[in-house]
């Protein structure tokens, strides 16, 4: 165990995965765990933040899973109150929840325009109203959002409730770590590029060769400079770096980690 988030209570919701593998929570919040951060893993599914805290607890570190639609005030706080009752704190704040869904401006329906609004956008509102004052209080913290190279660059996807979201998630951001840099609270956030993850496949494996998934890949790894997507745990160790206090004068940083795609299409 390391050692670089010792002492910290973390919060990392979206911490289950969608299907089998790593997703960017669930990598996020063992390697917090594996870090010294004790870790309170929110997911709307909460068996699958379970699992992760299975994986965590094998290799005795500490976490705890909480069922949670963050898209909604109530759970949010409840997320909180629950953290507070078993961790003292809130140290560190990971927004990790997110959906695609595919269709642009006309084919999109008002009803999943609202849905992806509300799960990618007002979520991490909602969780960064009721985390900052307990921030403030301490005098320290860090927010770390995922946001996504699509919220700058057309991607060859017709996503565009998910383009204007993560582009939404930049901007507040932003907003967050200029008020609140001078109470000690920093926040930034993190632009994934291509990744191999359970939620790409679920989201999107119907927009490429026709649900050929083995397929989906071989495009996606050739549009990457690299040769090949990121993984979660690309995305996991940015975090870690942001979260912990070796970035202790970074703040308002839009990371991207996406193997050079957008300097490619710059």
């Amino acid at each position: 165990m390391g050692e670089r988030l010792k002492g910290k209570v973390a919060i990392v919701t979206g911490a289950g995965s969608i299907g089998p593998g790593w997703g960017n929570g669930k990598a996020t919040a063992v390697l917090f765990a594996r870090e010294g951060a004790r870790v309170l893993a929110v997911d709307i599914n909460v068996a699958g933040a379970q699992q992760t805290c299975d994986i965590i607890a094998g290799e005795s570190n500490e976490a705890s899973a909480f069922r949670a639609d963050v898209s909604e005030a109530g759970d949010v706080a409840a997320m909180i109150e629950r953290c507070l009752k078993l961790y003292g704190g809130v140290d560190i704040l990971h927004n990790n929840v997110g959906i695609a869904e595919v269709g642009g401006p006309v084919e999109l329906s008002e009803e999943s325009w609202d849905r992806v609004c509300a799960v990618n956008l007002k979520s991490m509102f909602l969780t960064c109203k009721h985390v900052l004052p307990i921030m403030v209080a301490r005098g320290c913290g860090a927010i770390v959002n995922i946001a996504s190279v699509a919220g700058i660059r057309w991607l060859g996807v017709p996503y565009l409730s998910y383009s204007a979201t993560k582009a939404g998630v930049l901007a507040l951001s932003r907003s967050i770590a200029l008020e609140y840099a001078a109470k000690g609270v920093r926040c930034n956030a993190i632009l994934p590029g291509l990744l191999d993850t359970p939620m790409v496949e679920y989201s999107l494996k119907d927009h490429y060769a026709q649900g050929d998934i083995a397929r989906m890949k071989k495009i996606r790894h050739a549009q990457s400079p690299t040769g090949r997507m990121g993984d979660a745990w690309d995305v996991a160790y940015a975090a870690l770096f942001l979260a912990s206090d070796e970035a202790k004068y970074v703040t308002a940083a839009e990371l991207v980690v996406d193997g050079g795609l957008t300097a490619a299409s710059a």
